[in-house]
């Protein structure tokens, strides 16, 4: 959207997912790409064909303990994608029994360790960690998704404000993604080094953690995330 056809159409900015969604909130911006916990939450209306979303392992969303997960009693949690955040909630909750306390913290691992017995890390800090060489119990969320539902995990969608034009932003958003995706290559050699992460690990994340296709199994994987999270399904959901 920012190097394509389409950067003539937008006024682009770029924010963290929970600030995003407040953007959208306070009509800072007419469409953003918002937590889809916050989709909820506002009863945003959504742009289909495409989000942020896995089939199994995700690799940027982790859940690290120094206890066994069943004896999480407090989890330090990193608030900038308040869907991941439930969805700690919900596996902790399904697959371990326990409901913890969360409590804010800076996506600093040690640091987050050392206050509570487990900690959600989100984005490029997750990224930098290498979950196999960590002393502790680690679980990938995407992939504990997958496994308690079968279903795609979505975290972020295209939305806005309910009267959205959303043939036009179909198409902006379709068309955006198809640029992004024939220049994934190019994407990768001038991200990763920026972003802390080797070059492999970038361009794995890009090709196969991170899927952007949001179609009928992904629509049935938000419903499913919906359900569990207990949270109220957008009366606009246009997705499919």
């Amino acid at each position: 959207m920012l190097h394509g056809p389409q950067r003539e159409q937008v006024d682009l900015r770029f924010s963290i997912p929970s600030v995003c969604a407040q953007e959208v909130e306070q009509g800072d911006v007419r469409i953003g790409l918002v937590p889809v916990a916050e989709v909820a939450r506002q009863q945003l209306e959504m742009v289909p064909g495409v989000g942020i979303t896995c089939r199994g392992a995700v690799r940027s969303i982790l859940l690290i303990s120094r206890r066994p997960f069943a004896d999480v009693r407090r989890l330090a949690v990193d608030l900038s994608s308040r869907t991941s955040v439930q969805l700690a909630r919900v596996i902790l909750r399904e697959r371990f029994g326990v409901e913890p306390e969360f409590t804010p913290a800076q996506p600093d691992l040690e640091q987050m360790l050392a206050h509570s017995d487990a900690a959600l890390i989100i984005g490029d800090p997750a990224l930098r960690l290498i979950p196999e060489q960590l002393p502790y119990e680690c679980l990938d969320l995407g992939a504990e998704w997958f496994a308690l539902t079968g279903l795609p995990m979505v975290f972020a969608a295209w939305a806005g404000k309910p009267g959205l034009p959303v043939d036009l932003l179909t198409d902006l958003t379709r068309g955006s993604y198809e640029f992004g995706k024939a220049a994934i290559d190019e994407i990768v050699r001038g991200q990763y080094a920026q972003r802390g992460v080797t070059q492999e690990l970038a361009g794995r994340y890009l090709r196969q953690y991170i899927r952007f296709e949001f179609g009928p199994e992904e629509h049935r994987g938000l419903q499913a995330f919906y359900e569990l999270a207990r949270l109220p399904r957008p009366a606009f959901t246009t997705a499919s």
